[in-house]
């Protein structure tokens, strides 16, 4: 069984961050093959991965819609096949594989640019038939996801166990968490747990104020991530996250999250 972590919040409070320290935790743990997808058109989940990314699966998107205008026009592209038999299902199937990136115990999958002016929803609902499939071969899939979440039931049909949503220790991030809380029961997939994280908190204990703004976000506290240098220092370098030693506070704190719900 695949299980299906989500990370969501405002942007800027280190989705990406507590993605891809997630992403290491369940390589390291020995828990089986993950596989990263990055939903954020900016695709950078890849550099705090360590990893190359040549293609994304919007500029596959965009290729086959290309293929298929030299022939039809765009409405009919939505319908039809491609040159020499072959299905834009088969097609999609053979590049989205193509353009994995792969690690040793977790591979990468960006969606990248968002959509242009053609015929996209018959092409959507096989891409994302394709990536279902294909996560379905690996124990965990992790989604960080761009700030909103209205797309994610556009790129997924399976259910997302635990959805993370991140966010600093402001009011107006507590505030953004809120709403995305809210929002998860009116998307058409299934979330089965919500949990709220606090990252990059100054202090040991969260502000009085901070803790009545916690009170009111529709998913349980599941734990705070401290302000730590060594990560800053990660990402004026470059260096990959995933390289974060274990000693690292901000690691030990989001593998001891994940050691709870998983």
């Amino acid at each position: 069984m695949t299980t299906t972590i989500a990370v969501a919040g405002k942007g800027g409070v280190g989705k990406t961050t507590i993605a891809a320290l997630t992403i290491k935790y369940l390589a390291e743990s020995g828990r089986g093959a993950t596989l990263a997808i990055d939903a954020d058109p900016s695709s950078n989940l890849n550099m705090v991965l360590g990893l190359d990314l040549d293609w994304t699966v919007g500029d596959i998107r965009e290729g086959l819609l290309n293929k298929v205008k030299e022939s039809v026009t765009a409405a009919g592209a939505a319908m039809g096949g491609l040159p020499g038999g072959v299905s834009k299902r088969e097609y999609l199937d053979y590049e989205v594989r193509s353009s994995l990136s792969e690690g040793i115990d977790f591979d990468l999958i960006a969606m990248g640019r968002g959509e242009g002016p053609g015929c996209y929803c018959a092409v959507n609902h096989n891409l994302r038939e394709v990536i279902d499939a294909i996560g379905g071969g690996y124990r965990y899939v992790v989604i960080d996801n761009e700030a909103g979440m209205e797309h994610l039931s556009r790129r997924t049909t399976r259910d997302v166990q635990h959805l993370l949503i991140v966010s600093d220790p402001t009011q107006r991030g507590i505030v953004a968490a809120g709403r995305i809380a809210g929002f998860r029961n009116e998307l058409d997939i299934n979330i089965e747990n919500a949990h709220l994280i606090i990252n990059r908190l100054p202090t040991d204990d969260i502000p009085p104020a901070l803790l009545e703004a916690v009170a009111k976000v529709d998913a349980p506290l599941l734990g705070t991530i401290p302000e730590a240098g060594d990560v800053t220092e990660f990402e004026l370098t470059g260096r990959p996250l995933v390289e974060l030693g274990h000693d690292s506070s901000v690691y030990q704190a989001v593998a001891a999250m994940l050691a709870t719900i998983l």
